[in-house]
């Protein structure tokens, strides 16, 4: 029989919050590109690209319990903080402000385990 390891309930909701935010990021890229003027800026499609990658970059290292994953955490946190606030700018946009609200469910659990 494989070993498997058990994670954390913390973890696994991290991963969870980590999944969710790729996903919902990379769906916000289509949104703006489709949207088109200031929602599809080359910042803020590039910031919604690396708040994708960065959290599935946590979300693996925390799946393999990497010694690193604290810091990859700390970073994804960071970087969801800057996604949430350049979403919320799109005060007229509620696909633009479930994207911030996932971005800072996201931040506030990699912040818990960057800690």
């Amino acid at each position: 029989m494989p070993h498997t390891q058990v994670l954390s309930p913390e973890v696994a909701q991290c991963i969870d919050d980590c999944h969710h935010c790729a996903t919902t990021c990379q769906a916000t890229v289509a949104h703006c590109l489709e949207k088109g003027g200031k929602h599809a800026e080359a910042q803020h499609i590039a910031l919604l690209l690396d708040c994708a990658a960065i959290c599935e970059a946590a979300t693996e290292s925390m799946a393999r319990n990497s010694n690193v994953h604290s810091t990859i955490c700390g970073a994804c946190a960071e970087i969801c903080r800057q996604c949430e606030t350049d979403c919320r700018t799109f005060r007229d946009d509620s696909f633009m402000q479930e994207c911030a609200d996932t971005c800072a469910r996201c931040a506030k659990s990699c912040e818990g385990m960057a800690a």
